[in-house]
């Protein structure tokens, strides 16, 4: 994997602000050359197996943002690319929960284990580790996170009568629900929606927000 991302001598870089962290990246000359060798060690991989599909995809990414090939959006493409990867490589659930929301939860984190990786991967000696690390645990917290979503879903199909299970339903689709969005969408009269989410937010599955004609409810 080292060899695979030694530079040329002489390789002139470039420095970006990320974050209040500078980030070594490719000149715009050598992006094209990059890329393609970075997408063909991929695909190499993922035909051969020889690491761990995993560490295939860190490296990836990694790479991929080291060499920076567009001027905005390569944190969000990068995420894209993630979760693209591991379908590929037979993960199935991970469209079901935000990576996005992961690593905002943990910038520091990330863009530390990015320096302390991209700073080396030119070298003779690349520090993978920092990075790494901090990719499987995020995809560790991911997977987490779904499981307890998922316990929550069994929890109310099994507990909750069916106009309890709707509203959260609705909530989780538009981001918020409020009296009069789930009376229009049940059926239900206003007083009965009331009840069912005054008892939603009293058993923690929903929190409300706001007072009077402003109030709404969203996923706890």
């Amino acid at each position: 994997m080292e060899d695979a991302f030694k530079p040329r001598r002489g390789l002139r870089r470039k420095t970006e602000k990320a974050s209040a962290s500078s980030f070594p990246t490719a000149s715009p000359f050598d992006i094209p050359r990059r890329m393609s060798e970075l997408v063909e060690w991929q695909q190499e991989q993922e035909k051969n197996r020889t690491f761990h599909p995993l560490l295939v995809i860190a490296a990836f990414v990694v790479v991929f943002l080291e060499v920076h090939p567009f001027q905005d959006g390569n944190g969000r493409l990068s995420r894209v690319l993630t979760t693209l990867l591991l379908l590929r490589a037979g993960y199935a659930y991970v469209p079901y929960s935000s990576l996005d929301s992961i690593i905002e939860q943990n910038k520091e984190s990330y863009y530390l284990a990015l320096r302390r990786t991209q700073g080396t991967i030119r070298t003779d000696q690349p520090n993978w580790n920092s990075w790494i690390e901090f990719f499987l645990r995020s995809l560790q917290r991911q997977k987490q996170r779904l499981e307890r979503k998922l316990e929550r879903e069994r929890i109310l199909l099994g507990e909750l009568p069916e106009l309890s299970v709707a509203i959260p339903e609705l909530a989780r689709e538009r981001g918020r629900v409020t009296v009069m969005d789930a009376a229009r969408a049940t059926g239900a009269s206003r007083n009965t929606v009331k009840d069912h989410l005054k008892a939603l937010t009293e058993q923690g599955h929903l929190t409300l927000h706001g007072a009077g004609r402003g109030t709404w409810y969203g996923l706890s």
